[in-house]
């Protein structure tokens, strides 16, 4: 095939609506998802999804509402890991809300988990620095072992 000046191939209009597509349904996905309210540190960002609205009731009777926001205890310290913390976690989530595929009632995941545990050592590390390891190894208590409901009094 030879290509001259203002003729395009059948493969490249196809690829171009192909990432038209995409990109068209991921920023309506994006605007419908009230996603710019994941960008923010508020707590009614996650109540987006009614799923979560049982959690964010909890959290406001919580010890932590006065202390802790959602952030503060579920992403990791230093502005890299946190963003791209928020990525994985954004995308995981938007998948399985839309399609409908999470656990009822849904779970923290192991490596989410880590995070909700090193958050607490770091903010109680004057109380449990010696009774409790700053990153899990899989042996051992952890702090939610214990304290479950702190953050989350009163939920389920």
């Amino acid at each position: 095939m030879t290509w001259r000046t203002g003729e395009v191939s059948v493969l490249t209009l196809l690829a171009v609506a192909a990432v038209g597509l995409a990109l068209g349904m991921g920023g309506l996905s994006f605007h419908y998802g009230e996603g710019t309210a994941y960008l923010s540190d508020d707590p009614a960002a996650c109540v987006n999804c009614h799923i979560m609205q049982e959690q964010f009731d909890s959290w406001v009777k919580s010890s932590h509402h006065i202390a802790a926001t959602c952030n503060s205890c579920h992403l990791p310290e230093g502005p890299i890991h946190k963003w791209v913390s928020k990525a994985d976690n954004g995308f995981f989530h938007s998948w399985a809300f839309t399609f409908r595929n999470h656990p009822d009632p849904i779970r923290i995941k192991p490596r989410n988990r880590n995070i909700v545990h090193a958050n607490c050592v770091s903010c109680h590390a004057d109380l449990v620095h010696e009774v409790l390891p700053d990153q899990l190894d899989g042996r051992g208590a952890t702090c939610l072992h214990c304290h479950k409901d702190v953050g989350h009094a009163a939920w389920r």
